[in-house]
């Protein structure tokens, strides 16, 4: 069976090193990775398909509610805080649970049946279920997540080790991949164009040989990705 993969995301490193040893404790389940923040977590988000963020509230830079309100396609969450008064928020976000420090091994593992019993129905349904559209997604940018619209975007440049976003107000410098940057754009408006570049259909201005031209950027056609251009324009 596969197993319930989480990350554990808390400010507090003895609040973290007990999740971690209570979940440890749960048959079935997995820990990837523990976060002290929320921009770590959006980074683990990046490198783990997790079925579980056990997410604490009230954090620097970015609060969990806030971290998760950002989340494109979020995972099942758990929040975890000592105070009380966001509860309501919680549950409004649809969290699965909202458990008080100091946590017992007794209530995580009330709220770990909880989570069993929505992956189980989410697996039951999930083929019925109509998928709400997003036009946007978020990036990690001088320490803060910034959301770009897919509208805004005219192409994206892959470098060595990240890829520049360019957009109509600016260009962002973000550490994806030119793969992961294929599957997150939406194929529809976007086309991969050469090993190096992925541009949007609607930002075209001019094709002239093996050239794009997007604003005052030539843009080359690759070898091996000139016949599906062609028949996407044709």
């Amino acid at each position: 069976m596969k197993p319930i993969t989480c990350i554990i995301v808390d400010d507090e490193p003895q609040a973290r090193k007990l999740m971690e040893a209570y979940v440890s404790q749960l048959p079935g389940w997995k820990i990837q990775q523990l976060c002290s923040n929320a921009i770590e977590a959006f980074e683990a988000l990046q490198t783990y398909a997790v079925d579980v963020l056990f997410l604490d509230i009230r954090m620097p830079i970015i609060t969990g509610i806030d971290f998760l309100k950002s989340l494109k396609t979020p995972p099942l969450v758990i929040f975890t805080t000592a105070y009380n008064k966001y509860a309501m928020d919680g549950y409004e976000l649809n969290a699965v649970d909202y458990l008080l420090k100091p946590i017992s091994l007794q209530r995580l593992m009330l709220a770990a049946q909880k989570v069993t019993e929505r992956l189980q129905a989410r697996l039951i349904g999930s083929n019925q279920a109509p998928q709400p559209v997003v036009n946007y997604f978020f990036v990690r940018h001088d320490n803060k997540l910034v959301k770009i619209d897919f509208a805004d975007i005219l192409f994206v440049e892959g470098m060595q080790n990240f890829v520049k976003i360019h957009t109509t107000a600016k260009t962002y410098v973000v550490t994806y991949t030119m793969k992961s940057m294929s599957a997150l754009l939406p194929s529809a408006d976007f086309i991969r164009v050469h090993k190096s570049y992925i541009v949007a259909l609607a930002a075209i201005n001019t094709v002239f040989g093996n050239t794009i031209e997007i604003g005052q950027t030539q843009i080359p056609i690759g070898t091996n990705y000139r016949l599906a251009f062609m028949g996407r324009i044709s």
